[in-house]
C-alpha cells in the first residue's frame, strides 16, 4: 500500500504523522515561498493563507525560503563557497565572468555585505561610493552601461537618473553588481539558476515529469545544498505538522520540489501540500504519480476551502474521499481528483493577510529596468492586497477566462478593505501598497478612495485596472487624491480590428482619453501591450506601433512593455481557435504539466522579427526618443518591405480634442 491514502489507512501515529485524531490546536500549519520569486517584498500567498488560518483558529506560520537563500548565497561565507566551486573549474571551462570574479574575489567579498545593507535601506550612505564606480568591483554585467555613454563621454547613467538622484543610480549599479554574481552562480554552479525563473523551463508547459525527475535525482549543487540547509532550519524552528508550497511560476516549482523532497527524507511524518499559481494553470490534468513522493496533495485554485477539508480529515473529521479540489495518490499507485463540492469562502470572509514571520527589513529594493512602471515591481516594499476576487469583465479571449482566479467573481465593502489596509499599515509599518487585481473595478475603486479620503488613511497605492470609460477625469482625480500613484492597463494589440477581435471591450480612442485623464491627474500609466495576436498582419503591427508613438507624444502613458502572445489551453482563442482564424497544433499527452499550445496562423507573419524593433521603438520612446521619427524605421532589420502606417499622424490628438 502506497501513497497519501495508503498512509491515512494505516493510521500513523500522532503528532508528527499524518492521520492521526488530533484536534485543532495540535496543528501547526507552515506556509513556504519557494525560490525563486520577489526579492524586494514577500509574495502576497503565504501572508493570505497565514492570515486566513489563523482567522479559524489554526497555528499557522510562514516563512520566504526564496529571500532566505538568496542572502545565505549572496554573503561572505557564500561567496567563498562559490570561490571553491569557481576554483574546482577546470581552465578550458572558465569563463569571463569566472575568470574575473575568481580575480576580485577578495573585494567582492569585502563589499558583499556593504551592498546587500545598502539594497535593504540599512546603509543608505553607501550609495556615495556605490557612484564613485571604484568602490565595486564590475564585471560584464557593467558593460550594457557602455551603450549610454553620450557624444561628449559624459556619464553614461545621466539621461536615465540625472533627476532621480544617486540613490537610484546607486540602486541600479549594485544590481548590476549582483547580476554579475548571479552570472558567476550559473556559470560554475547551476547553469538554471535566476533570479526569478529559476529552472523555469523544467516545469513550462512539460508534457512529461522526466526533465524535472532527473534533475531531483541528480547530485545537490551549491545551490541545493542551500536550500536544503534553509529547509532542515525552517522545520527545526516551526516543527509544523503541514507544510503548504505555494508555486507562483513555473521559475519556482524545481526549487519547491527540492524543499519537499527534503521534508520528505528527513521529515517523513510531515504532510507536504502543494498548491499556487503554477499549479491552478498547468497541472490541472495532472496524472504523474511521481510527484506524489514529494507532495502528499495538490490543491487547485483558491486554497482556503480545500486546507479547510485536508486538515479536518488529518482530524480524522471527514474522509479522503470528502477532500475537495486535491489530487491525492491512491493505494494503488493512482492518481486521483477527489473534489467534494462545497462552497468557497467568501472573499469577505477570507480575512486579512499578514506578514508576521516574514524579514520585512531583509528585502532588497533592486532597480534592474529601467521602465518606470516595472521598476516598481523589483524597487521598494509593498503591502500586496486585493480589491476584489478574480476578474468583473472575464471576457478577454487572450485570458484564462475559464479558470477559478479569473472567473469567480466577488467583492468586498470599503470599509472591509480600508480595515485590512489600517491592519496591514499598523503591523508592518508601511504604507505602500500593491493592489494585485486582475482588474481592479472602477466602482470599488472609487468607494475604496472615498473611504480612505473620509477616515484620513494616507497611503500610496498602484495597481491593475481596464481602460474603460468609467475611469473619468473626476474619478482619475479622485483616485489620485486616494493615494493613487501609478496605474497599468491593457491596450494590448493597439488595433480596434483585434480589440474587437479579443473582446476587449475598448477602443484605442479610449483608452488614449482614460489614460490622458489618469496622466493630468499625475499619476504614473503604464500599457501593456501585445504582439503576435491571431490575423495580425505586419500592417496591423505597423499601425499598432503608430498608435503607442502617438500615445507617448500626447502625454497619455509613460510606461509600456511589448509582451508575445501565448495560447493557452484554458482561453477562447484555445478552445474556439477556429473562431480566431487558426489551427492549434496538437498536443502530446501530458501526465504532467498542461498549459502552453502551438498554433498556426495563416499570415505567416515573422512576428519574432517584429518584436525586436517593437521593443527597441518602446524603450526610446519612455525616455523621449524617437517620437518624431516614422515607425518604419524601427524595422531596419527585417527583410521585407514594411508598409506606411496607415494611421493619421494626428488621430489620438483630435480624439483627445473631441473629448476635452
Amino acid at each position: 500500500m502506497s501513497g497519501f491514502m495508503g498512509r491515512i489507512r494505516r493510521g500513523l501515529r500522532a503528532p508528527t504523522t499524518i492521520g492521526s485524531h488530533m484536534t485543532a490546536p495540535a496543528f501547526r500549519v507552515l506556509s513556504v515561498i519557494p525560490p525563486m520569486t520577489q526579492l524586494n517584498t514577500p509574495y502576497p500567498s503565504t501572508a493570505y493563507l497565514t492570515g486566513f488560518l489563523r482567522s479559524r483558529g489554526v497555528d499557522a506560520v510562514q516563512e520566504d525560503l526564496a529571500l532566505a537563500l538568496m542572502l545565505r548565497l549572496f554573503s561572505r561565507t557564500g561567496l567563498a563557497s562559490l570561490h571553491g566551486a569557481v576554483q574546482a573549474l577546470p581552465e578550458a571551462g572558465r569563463t569571463a565572468q569566472t575568470r574575473h570574479f575568481a580575480a576580485a574575489h577578495g573585494r567582492y567579498a569585502a563589499t558583499i555585505e556593504r551592498v546587500i545593507a545598502f539594497l535593504q535601506g540599512r546603509d543608505p550612505t553607501l550609495a556615495h561610493r556605490i557612484n564613485t564606480r571604484a568602490f565595486l568591483p564590475e564585471g560584464e554585467r557593467f558593460r550594457s552601461l557602455d551603450a549610454y555613454v553620450d557624444e561628449d563621454g559624459g556619464d553614461p547613467l545621466a539621461w536615465a537618473f540625472g533627476a532621480l538622484g544617486l540613490q537610484d543610480r546607486a540602486r541600479h549599479l549594485a544590481t548590476l553588481y549582483l547580476n554579475d554574481l548571479a552570472d558567476v552562480l550559473r556559470d560554475a554552479v547551476d547553469p538554471r539558476f535566476e533570479f526569478v525563473r529559476y529552472a523555469e523551463s523544467l516545469a513550462t508547459s512539460q508534457p512529461t515529469f522526466e526533465p524535472l525527475a532527473a534533475a531531483l535525482a541528480a547530485p545537490l549543487n551549491l545551490v541545493d545544498e542551500t536550500l536544503r540547509a534553509l529547509t532542515r532550519e525552517a522545520m527545526a524552528r516551526h516543527r509544523p505538522n503541514v507544510v503548504l508550497v505555494s508555486v507562483p511560476f513555473p521559475g519556482a516549482v524545481y526549487a519547491a520540489f527540492r524543499i519537499a523532497q527534503t521534508i520528505k527524507a528527513e521529515f517523513p511524518g510531515v504532510t507536504t501540500v502543494l498548491g499556487g499559481g503554477f499549479v491552478n494553470t498547468e497541472l490541472r490534468e495532472l496524472a504523474e504519480p511521481r510527484v506524489f513522493d514529494h507532495f502528499d496533495v495538490v490543491t487547485l485554485d483558491a486554497g482556503e476551502r480545500p486546507l479547510l477539508a485536508l486538515l479536518e480529515h488529518l482530524q480524522g473529521r471527514r474522509s479522503v474521499q470528502r477532500l475537495v479540489r486535491s489530487f491525492v495518490r491512491d493505494a494503488d499507485g493512482a492518481v486521483k481528483y477527489v473534489n467534494l463540492v462545497e462552497p468557497d469562502i467568501a472573499f469577505a470572509e477570507v480575512g486579512t493577510p499578514t506578514w508576521d514571520g516574514l524579514p520585512l527589513g531583509s528585502y532588497l529594493s533592486l532597480l534592474d529596468m529601467l521602465n518606470p512602471m516595472n521598476r516598481l515591481w523589483s524597487d521598494g516594499r509593498w503591502n500586496k492586497l486585493t480589491v476584489a476576487q478574480g476578474c468583473y469583465w472575464k471576457k478577454c479571449s487572450f485570458c484564462d477566462v475559464s479558470l477559478d482566479y479569473i472567473s469567480r467573481y466577488e467583492g468586498a465593502s470599503a470599509t472591509l478593505l480600508v480595515d485590512r489596509i489600517e491592519a496591514i499599515v499598523a503591523e508592518t509599518g508601511q504604507t505602500g501598497f500593491h493592489f494585485v487585481d486582475e482588474a481592479a473595478p472602477p466602482k470599488a475603486l472609487k468607494a475604496l478612495a472615498a473611504e480612505l479620503v473620509q477616515r484620513q488613511v494616507d497611503i500610496s497605492w498602484w495597481g491593475n485596472i481596464r481602460f474603460e470609460k468609467s475611469f473619468s477625469p473626476a474619478l482619475c482625480q479622485q483616485l489620485a487624491d486616494s493615494g493613487c500613484i501609478a496605474i497599468s492597463g491593457g491596450l494590448e494589440v493597439a488595433s480596434d480590428r483585434l480589440l474587437a477581435l479579443m473582446k476587449k471591450g475598448v477602443s484605442v480612442e479610449q483608452v488614449a482619453r482614460v489614460t490622458k485623464a489618469f496622466a493630468d491627474a499625475g499619476v504614473l500609466v503604464h500599457a501593456y501591450l501585445m504582439y503576435g495576436f491571431p490575423t495580425q498582419t505586419v500592417q496591423d503591427t505597423v499601425d499598432a506601433l503608430e498608435y503607442v508613438r502617438q500615445l507617448f507624444e500626447n502625454g497619455c502613458i509613460h510606461s509600456g512593455f511589448f509582451h508575445r502572445f501565448a495560447c493557452t489551453v484554458h482561453s477562447p482563442v484555445g478552445q474556439h481557435p477556429e473562431q480566431y482564424g487558426v489551427q492549434l497544433l496538437p498536443l502530446p499527452p501530458s501526465p504532467f504539466a498542461r498549459n502552453d499550445v502551438g498554433f498556426i496562423d495563416p499570415t505567416g507573419v515573422d512576428h519574432d522579427a517584429l518584436g525586436r524593433g517593437l521593443k527597441k521603438a518602446i524603450y526610446n520612446y519612455m525616455h523621449g526618443i524617437g517620437l518624431e521619427q516614422d515607425v518604419r524605421g524601427w524595422f531596419t532589420e527585417l527583410r521585407v518591405k514594411v508598409p506606411k502606417t496607415t494611421v493619421a499622424r494626428h488621430r489620438i490628438a483630435r480624439a483627445l480634442q473631441t473629448s476635452a
